[in-house]
C-alpha cells in the first residue's frame, strides 16, 4: 500500500509480539468478533509471536486456550497469561514455598495455586499463610466470609497477605454487563479495611509476567477496556491499541485521561497492518488525513469529514491536546459515534 505525507508505520510494524485482551477483542459472548481471528493468526503468520493476556480467574490457561482454537486460532496453553499466573509471583514473594493458601474463587485459580507448589484451604480455621482472591460466578457470602475471617487484623494491626488476580468491576456476560471481581473484593474490603495487593490488569505483575514469558523487546497491547487495558499497558511501559469491538466506545475515548490513551486506535483489528496515520496540527486545528477538526471557543467543530475512524482520531487528539478540560468542552456527537 503506498504511504502519503499524512501516514505512518502500520501499528504492527516493529512489533516483536502482539498481546490481546480476549473479552472485546476476540470474542463476545459465544462469536468471534468479525476479523479478528483472520488477523491474529495473520500477525503469528509473519513470524510474531502473539499471547493472550485475560484477568478472567475462573479459568485455566489451557481451558483459555481451548476455548480460542475453538475459533481457529493455534494456541498452546504457555500462550495464555492469566491474573492468578501473576498472583503466583506476587504470593511467592510474601509467604514460604508449600504454604497453606485461602483461595476464594474457581478452578483457575485452584489450578495456579497447587502449579506454583501451595496447598488449598477454603476455611479460614485452617489458619492459612495468605489469602488470594479471583472471580468465579459461583462464589457466595460463605466464601467472602471466609476470607473475611483469615483476613482479621489483630489489635496491633497484624494479619496474614491478601492478593487478589483482579479488582475490574464488571465482566461482559451472555445476559449484559455483571459485577466482576473488584466487587467481590470491595466486599471484602468493607469489611477488613485493608485493600489486597493487586496482580492483574490495570497494575503490572500481569504485563510484566508476559514480557518474561514472550521475551519480549517491543510488544504491543491490544485491548478494548481504558481503565484496565489501557492504563495497565502504560503504566508497563507498553505500547497499546484499542480496539472499537468491546466496551469503551467513542465517547470514552474523547473523555480518557492522559494516563489511559492509547498509541493507536481501530476500528477493527484489520487495521493492524494498515499505515497509520499521522495527526497534523495547524494552529487550532488538528488534521487525520481528510478528517478535520477544530477546538473554537469551547466548542470542537467538524470541518471537514473523512471516515468515521479518523473523525474519531482527529476528535482525541485536538481534545487531548487542548489544554481545556472536558467538562469545558462542547463535543458534538456526531464526532464520536
Amino acid at each position: 500500500m503506498r504511504r502519503t505525507r499524512a501516514e505512518g508505520p502500520a501499528p504492527l510494524d516493529g512489533v516483536d509480539v502482539l498481546l490481546a485482551d480476549l473479552d472485546g477483542v476476540v470474542y463476545a459472548g459465544p462469536d468471534a468478533i468479525p476479523h479478528a481471528v483472520d488477523s491474529l493468526r495473520a500477525a503469528a503468520a509473519d513470524g510474531r509471536r502473539v499471547g493472550y493476556i485475560t484477568n478472567n480467574a475462573s479459568r485455566s490457561d489451557a481451558v483459555v486456550a481451548a476455548h480460542l482454537a475453538e475459533f481457529g486460532l493455534d494456541v498452546k496453553a504457555e500462550d495464555v497469561v492469566t491474573s492468578p499466573q501473576a498472583a503466583m509471583r506476587l504470593l511467592a514473594d510474601v509467604v514460604e514455598p508449600g504454604s497453606l493458601i485461602l483461595v476464594v474463587g474457581g478452578e483457575g485459580l485452584v489450578t495456579e495455586v497447587e502449579r506454583a507448589g501451595f496447598r488449598v484451604t477454603r476455611a479460614a480455621a485452617d489458619r492459612p499463610a495468605a489469602v488470594v482472591q479471583g472471580f468465579a460466578p459461583e462464589l457466595g457470602w460463605r466464601d467472602l466470609a471466609e476470607a473475611s475471617f483469615a483476613l482479621a487484623r489483630d489489635r496491633d494491626g497484624n494479619g496474614i497477605p491478601w492478593i487478589a488476580t483482579n479488582t475490574d468491576w464488571t465482566i461482559p456476560v451472555a445476559g449484559g454487563i455483571a459485577p466482576g471481581n473488584g466487587t467481590l473484593v470491595s466486599a471484602v474490603h468493607t469489611v477488613v479495611g485493608i485493600l489486597p495487593q493487586v496482580a492483574g490488569k490495570p497494575e503490572t505483575p500481569i504485563f510484566e509476567e508476559a514480557v518474561r514469558r514472550f521475551g519480549a523487546r517491543s510488544p504491543l497491547f491490544l485491548g478494548d477496556r481504558l481503565d484496565t487495558d489501557i492504563l495497565g499497558a502504560r503504566r508497563a511501559g507498553m505500547r497499546s491499541a484499542h480496539v472499537l469491538t468491546g466496551i469503551d466506545t467513542g465517547k470514552q475515548l474523547v473523555a480518557a485521561a492522559a494516563d489511559s490513551r492509547p498509541d493507536f486506535l481501530l476500528e477493527d483489528l484489520r487495521q493492524l497492518f494498515e499505515p497509520y496515520p499521522v495527526v497534523e496540527r495547524k494552529k487550532d486545528v488538528t488534521r487525520v488525513r481528510d478528517a478535520r477538526v477544530a477546538v473554537r471557543d469551547g466548542r470542537v467543530e467538524l470541518l471537514d469529514a473523512g471516515s468515521k475512524i479518523d473523525v474519531l482520531r482527529a476528535t482525541c487528539a485536538a481534545v487531548w491536546d487542548s489544554g481545556v478540560p472536558l467538562y469545558a468542552l462542547e463535543v458534538p456527537a456526531e464526532l464520536y459515534r
